[in-house]
């Protein structure tokens, strides 16, 4: 049975994933993704060291207000949309950090949406916890523009607690009754002895948003005024809101005229003159004598009047007037105009992303490997708004721009992932398509001192969030730090470390803060320290010479790779085993790496067999392979949603577990095993994550047919043989890297 540290825990866990599940689907239905009011789960109840605020308005290219820099920490997120901030339309936007690309760091899953109308009244929070580096963020509605930036974090200002002393003065001519004449300078200033003042802001009237500071704020406007104002230091700490009010009036004058009005409306037209989802009207006014003062606009002829700060955005459909008005600073106002138009709804969206193929040429041997090189040339279509990008990623990598036929000449194994987008903001799901280049001609594998294709950089166990790039010598960053070798110190292992980084960024194929990133990792691995020997010995390093020890069984071949992998075979027909005959093993700790390599849509199925008798012992069977079935224990690999149900992580014909464990990794990228067996109990891990256990308590009920038929199986071996499962020609996997040891 599968078991869990408590009964509460599992309940707890079923909780937030149906709440999840809801509110996914929920937000499905608007096109979104699901809000995360709370980036991780381990955060509930923190203290946020700072508040970053994100404000928005009826503009749909930037953001009205966002945050450059910040520092690492828990933080409280403030999304305001809002009639307060400038929003006077009711659009909607939203505040999302992008964790798809590995170029940003990837750690806030932050999804808010808001409006003006909507139970919060536009304004949202959020408590997550920021990581140095850099964050990027953007709006998912599509047709927002370039509402998009970057928010670099860094580590923090130590122990400074105390916010900026700040304080503002208001200057220019005031009359007899301390009114300022025709307009006053608001100067704010803000010092701070700690880290040091990072940002002074403002806002206009009690409920203005908040604003960069970066000069005095003139205000000529006849009437009366607060101006808010704060700052902020570089730990975080931001200074209480103070204010100023301050009165405005016009200078002496014999003007009598009104301004000068006029509005024009812009948009997309159809062919009956009416506009395509919204009309923007836009208003000017002028004054010769004594300037204007103030303009105001009402939506219909009995709608409220407003003050005019930016154009006015209509997206209902239907016939609209939107009257408008000036005063001067003398008083004088100009007579009531307006302008009429009709909006109508857009054509049908266009929601189908592009079509993507990819083809791979060139000459090859009889085994289908591609002689030297191989040329994969990738093709997008798309009916509707068009392809707006093409990219493709090799082996793992970051994806790139695709503009030329990808040539492969590196020997060994390779995956190419190709996507493509249209211009209506819609991605085609990623394909792979999967090929071997033999040496015929070609460039040889580089000699690295590992191998490791994983798309961040992984020292020990600790994920640095960099990419896996690879370098100019042609091994990719993660090949050249040597975690897997038995180092004599710890000090040992971070010179050797600071070497290859120093090397990386003296070439620029690192940044500062990547380099900084994997030297970090290096000291949190403990690599060297007296006790981290691990204590595994590798049954399979990638040589000829441990190949050897292996042996396949039934149909099906697993052949070596010149990269040091093992790769089922695409031409030899049916169901093997390649197992290990050198050792029977009792209580064990076996690691391995595994890669989906099926081709196309398809998803590999394969196991890893343990605990099973020497296979040549049971003349019984025709097949050799089916005493590690029917005896041993079959531990799945199978990412497909569909089909078996028996999925990764699952004791096959005993104990299922779905895909959610530790999650579904993209295709062609190495995932990390361990599967622990102690006395009858069964634990797998994926990528580190417990995803099942297992206690063979024997009796239990074997379910896919067998040749006997199905019914109660007592296997129960104390100790046994290991193997890996070929399943057929199509299940295409590879394996590396396999360790074991006794416990």
């Amino acid at each position: 049975m599968r078991r869990s540290p408590t009964a509460q825990t599992v309940r707890t866990v079923r909780k937030r994933r149906l709440c999840t599940a809801l509110l996914a689907s929920l937000l499905m239905v608007l096109g979104l993704t699901s809000t995360a009011a709370t980036a991780r789960g381990d955060d509930t109840g923190m203290t946020a060291a700072q508040t970053l605020t994100w404000t928005a308005d009826n503009d749909i290219n930037k953001y009205r207000s966002a945050p450059a820099t910040a520092v690492a920490g828990p933080t409280t997120i403030v999304f305001e949309n809002s009639e307060a901030t400038g929003n006077t339309t009711g659009m909607p936007h939203t505040l999302t950090f992008d964790v798809s690309d590995p170029e940003y760091n990837n750690d806030v899953p932050l999804n808010i949406l808001a409006n003006p109308n909507d139970d919060q009244g536009g304004r949202h929070t959020a408590e997550v916890t920021l990581t140095p580096g850099r964050y990027r963020y953007y709006c998912t509605i599509p047709g927002h523009g370039a509402m998009q930036g970057i928010l670099v974090v860094t580590e923090g200002g130590g122990e400074d607690t105390t916010a900026p002393q700040t304080s503002a003065k208001v200057e220019g001519q005031t009359n007899a009754d301390g009114a300022y004449v025709g307009s006053a300078s608001v100067a704010v200033s803000a010092t701070d002895e700690g880290s040091g003042v990072d940002r002074i802001e403002y806002a206009v009237g009690a409920s203005g948003s908040w604003q960069p500071y970066t000069a005095p704020v003139v205000v000529n406007q006849v009437g009366t005024h607060k101006i808010r104002y704060r700052a902020f230091d570089k730990a975080g700490n931001v200074a209480a809101e103070k204010a100023v009010d301050f009165t405005v009036v016009a200078p002496s004058t014999d003007d009598k005229t009104p301004p000068e009005t006029s509005a024009t409306v812009s948009g997309e037209k159809n062919d009956q003159g009416q506009y395509v989802a919204m009309a923007t009207v836009t208003v000017t006014a002028s004054d010769t004598g004594s300037g204007v003062n103030r303009i105001e606009y009402a939506i219909g002829d009995g709608g409220a009047w407003k003050a005019y700060t930016a154009p006015v955005m209509v997206h209902e459909t239907g016939t609209h007037k939107v009257r408008y008005r000036a005063a001067d600073k003398a008083g004088n106002q100009a007579a009531e105009k307006s302008v009429e138009f009709t909006v109508v709804a857009p054509p049908a969206e266009d929601r189908t992303p592009p079509e993507t193929s990819a083809k791979v040429e060139g000459e090859k041997d009889s085994d289908g490997a591609y002689l030297g090189r191989a040329k994969v040339t990738v093709t997008a279509s798309d009916a509707g708004s068009g392809v707006a990008r093409t990219e493709y990623s090799l082996d793992g990598g970051p994806y790139l721009a695709y503009e030329a036929p990808v040539v492969v000449d590196r020997v060994g194994r390779h995956s190419v992932a190709y996507r493509a987008s249209d211009k209506a903001g819609n991605t085609a799901e990623a394909k792979t398509v999967s090929f071997t280049v033999s040496e015929g001609g070609g460039v040889p594998a580089p000699n690295c001192p590992e191998f490791d294709e994983r798309l961040t950089v992984i020292v020990g166990t600790v994920d640095t969030g960099v990419p896996n790039r690879v370098t100019n010598n042609r091994c990719r960053i993660g090949e050249l730090i040597e975690d897997e070798k038995e180092w004599t110190s710890h000090a040992l292992f971070l010179k050797h470390v600071k070497s290859v980084t120093d090397k990386l960024l003296r070439a620029g194929e690192i940044d500062q803060r990547e380099y900084n990133k994997i030297n970090r990792a290096a000291k949190q691995s403990g690599i060297g320290k007296p006790g981290q020997t691990d204590g595994y010995r590798k049954i399979f390093d990638g040589t000829k010479e441990s190949f050897a020890q292996w042996e396949q069984v039934g149909g099906g071949r697993f052949g070596l790779n010149a990269d040091g992998t093992l790769t089922s075979s695409t031409t030899v027909q049916g169901m093997g085993m390649l197992w290990f005959p050198e050792r029977k093993y009792g209580d064990f700790s076996l690691k391995l790496q595994w890669r989906d390599d099926a081709p196309g849509n398809a998803n590999t199925n394969s196991g890893v067999f343990v605990r099973f008798p020497q296979v040549h012992d049971h003349p019984e069977e025709s097949r050799p392979e089916w005493v590690a079935i029917k005896y041993g224990h079959e531990v799945q690999v199978h990412d497909r949603p569909d089909g078996d149900m028996y999925k990764t992580g699952s004791i096959y014909g005993f104990d299922r577990v779905g895909l959610a464990g530790a999650g579904v990794t993209p295709k062609g990228t190495w995932n990390d095993y361990e599967i622990r067996v102690v006395d009858q109990h069964y634990a797998v891990y994926r990528n580190g994550v417990l995803i099942n256990e297992f206690d063979n308590t024997g009796g239990q009920e074997f379910t896919p047919p067998r040749a006997d038929g199905p019914g109660t199986d007592g296997r129960r071996y104390a100790s046994g043989y290991l193997g890996l499962q070929v399943h057929g020609v199509t299940d295409v996997v590879s394996y590396r890297d396999i360790r074991i040891k006794e416990l």
